[in-house]
């Protein structure tokens, strides 16, 4: 039997998203936060392992729109952001419209259902090309805009202006990716969504200590909401994850200490990498850091050899890699051994 050949067209050319495990002394690759909390397991002693879990997740709804400011009926939510992203696409199909470099799943998913993918690049300060991205708009009239700010792997948050003139003009759906909004200097955009029906909001958990538990949020308007919930499947946020996250949002001051801690140290980062004369940084307001150096893949593989993992991402931005910020003894020994191989 030839498999191949029972494949989707669209299928055939596709790559798999690969999520690597390489050994290591210290694994800064990945974005998650160096940060657990142990103490919030000690709240699910109560969990029936025989009975499906909430389908509705309706307590974690309540203390994530008390957080957040807004309605329980206004969020959704997913076995993290790709399923959402999954369910968008597959609700509203596309085209699908997103800046270049981004979050690759965007892409991934919307090939692999079938629908056309436009990427626009960004511009030379990694904002948006907004000429460019309007007569994509005009010319394909894309269903799906995603625009993740903070942007990985950039780092850097997209301009509030052109973000806004992209929502003005556009007849289909903006989804503002905000998975790295904790870690930046600015509030998020979700007080859009009182004035834009078609502005719509992903948030997770996964990069302030919860990236095990898969939860991640769709925030928007009811009828948006009540459209997606048509495709989602049913009891896909487990009993566990949704115990978990409850205590998230009821303990919140415990986390928000930790991500200070890392963007206290993500500037320190900065700084020591910018006193280095071969590198360029571009500053971040997330929890990770890219910076070009010549030579990113030798770079890469010689960082890996002293036991310091960090993300090759040469193949999307020219010469670059990116580290994630971990704890202050990470940090330091990724210091370290990235001005050893550099000499």
């Amino acid at each position: 039997m030839n498999v191949n050949r029972l494949l989707r067209k669209n299928i055939r050319q596709l790559s798999a998203y690969v999520a690597k495990e390489i050994p290591c002394r210290v694994k800064l690759d990945a974005n998650e936060s160096p940060y657990e909390f142990p103490s919030f397991l000690q709240s699910i002693d109560d969990i029936k392992t025989n009975r499906y879990p909430d389908p509705e997740a309706r307590i974690l709804k309540r203390e994530a729109a008390r957080r957040w400011k807004t309605g329980a009926r206004n969020i959704l939510l997913g076995n993290g952001s790709d399923e959402i992203i999954y369910y968008l696409i597959t609700t509203f199909g596309g085209p699908v419209l997103y800046p270049t470099p981004t979050f690759s799943m965007y892409g991934i998913i919307a090939k692999a259902i079938g629908e056309k993918t436009i990427g626009i690049p960004l511009d030379r300060d990694f904002d948006l090309s907004l000429d460019a991205m309007l007569r994509a708009v005009k010319r394909e009239k894309p269903k799906l805009i995603f625009l993740s700010t903070p942007n990985n792997p950039t780092g850097n948050c997209f301009s509030s202006e052109r973000i806004l003139k992209l929502i003005d003009r556009t007849k289909g759906l903006v989804v503002i990716d905000e998975a790295y909004y904790p870690f930046s200097s600015r509030k998020g955009m979700l007080p859009l969504l009182r004035d834009y029906k078609n502005a719509l909001f992903m948030r997770t958990l996964s990069k302030i200590g919860f990236a095990s538990l898969r939860v991640g949020f769709l925030i928007a308007h009811e009828e948006i909401i009540e459209a997606v919930n048509r495709v989602r499947l049913p009891f896909n946020v487990n009993a566990l994850s949704q115990r978990i996250a409850i205590q998230v949002f009821k303990n919140y001051r415990e986390i928000d200490r930790t991500i200070k801690a890392i963007c206290r140290e993500r500037d320190r980062v900065f700084r020591e990498l910018s006193s280095i004369e071969s590198i360029e940084v571009f500053p971040s307001e997330a929890n990770f850091i890219l910076f070009r150096v010549r030579n990113a893949p030798a770079i890469h593989k010689k960082l890996l050899k002293k036991g310091v993992l960090i993300r090759d991402m040469s193949s999307q931005v020219r010469d670059s890699l990116r580290v994630t910020i971990g704890t202050p003894e990470e940090n330091d020994i990724f210091l370290e051994k990235i001005a050893e191989v550099l000499q």
